[in-house]
């Protein structure tokens, strides 16, 4: 299923405020790294408000990059994408995410 969503997601784009602002106020995934390492994977109702809320906390601020897609089945989607993850780095979550 994610392999069919690929052509929906942005590129890694530069996380400052003029990418933000583009972002739409939608459903949909996002994720969020620094120096290529995941920091956090989030679904969210409106992808902006959570990237802006998610920026406010310390592990998250320092993130460089962010790429997200539009999709109302968020929450399928994101633990899909944690559940690949964790079999990728031995069970572990991303950086910011406990």
């Amino acid at each position: 299923m994610i392999e069919m969503l690929e052509s929906k997601w942005s590129e890694w784009l530069d996380n400052n405020q003029e990418i933000i602002s583009q972002i739409p106020e939608k459903p949909g995934v996002y994720m969020m790294h620094e120096s290529m390492k995941i920091l956090l994977i989030e679904g969210s109702q409106n992808m902006k408000k959570s990237i802006n809320e998610a920026l406010m906390e310390k592990c998250v601020s320092n993130s460089t990059r962010i790429r997200f897609c539009e999709e109302a089945n968020y929450d399928q989607i994101k633990n899909k994408l944690l559940s690949d993850y964790k079999k990728r780095h031995e069970g572990n979550f991303p950086q910011c995410m406990s």
